[in-house]
């Protein structure tokens, strides 16, 4: 399914103009629920300026309209972004992440031994000789190489890994994994941010009155003659 040219401003936009549940804005957006959910309590690491997916062409009102009337209702994007796509070569990593391509790569192929060279070049953007030096442990670094996750390297999406994963999985005959480490975290931090957002609006809505007498009556204000 295409997604925003922007999918971060684009959620940031259709928290702040829609009734849209966030599973549904995730889902067109491309982000995880938590994204979604660090944006509408402005966690995100940058302020986000709104981007509108309507005046881009890429959603209508009348389809923001029927998924406010059913929160389970899949929004459908009207036309993908115009972008030009690469047909050969690797996939571009930024200079500041190219030394962690040997950590990913170590990481898929110890968890995931089914995936082929092919996909780990494409999804990294890497060579084969590269990955295959890796695995044989001839590469010239291969002592410092630690196995880590591509995603968490930011060298891939959840869902990129996920699909090279199933398809993998598939063609090897094998039932792909699920993932379910981060489960209880996932849960955890959705039960935190919910916790900080009702006290948030909590304070929001004592009076200036009340706010003063809470100040004022703290340790600090305290008459250091009274026993």
């Amino acid at each position: 399914m295409a997604q925003p040219l922007m999918p971060h401003a684009t959620a940031s936009w259709l928290v702040d103009n829609t009734a849209l549940a966030f599973p549904q804005i995730a889902d067109f957006c491309g982000l995880h629920i938590l994204e979604v959910q660090a944006i509408a309590d402005d966690m995100a690491a940058t302020k986000l300026t709104g981007r509108d997916p309507v005046r881009a062409g890429e959603l209508t009102m009348a389809e923001i309209e029927k998924g406010q009337k059913d929160p389970n209702y899949r929004l459908v994007m009207q036309k993908g972004p115009d972008q030009q796509r690469r047909t050969k070569g690797p996939r571009y990593t930024p200079v500041s992440k190219r030394q962690d391509k040997p950590d990913g790569i170590a990481w898929i192929i110890r968890n995931h031994p089914e995936v082929s060279d092919g996909q780990i070049s494409k999804l990294i953007g890497t060579t084969r000789t590269t990955i295959a030096a890796i695995r044989d442990r001839t590469h010239w670094n291969i002592a410092n190489i630690v196995p880590k996750d591509p995603v968490t390297l930011g060298l891939s999406s959840q869902r990129e890994l996920d699909a090279v994963v199933a398809k993998a999985a598939k063609a090897a005959g094998i039932e792909a994994p699920t993932d379910t480490r981060l489960e209880g975290d996932r849960e955890a931090l959705i039960e935190q941010l919910r916790a900080e957002r009702d006290a948030a609006g909590k304070v929001a809505e004592m009076t200036l009155a009340e706010q003063e007498a809470a100040l004022f009556s703290g340790p600090a204000f305290q008459d250091p003659f009274k026993k």
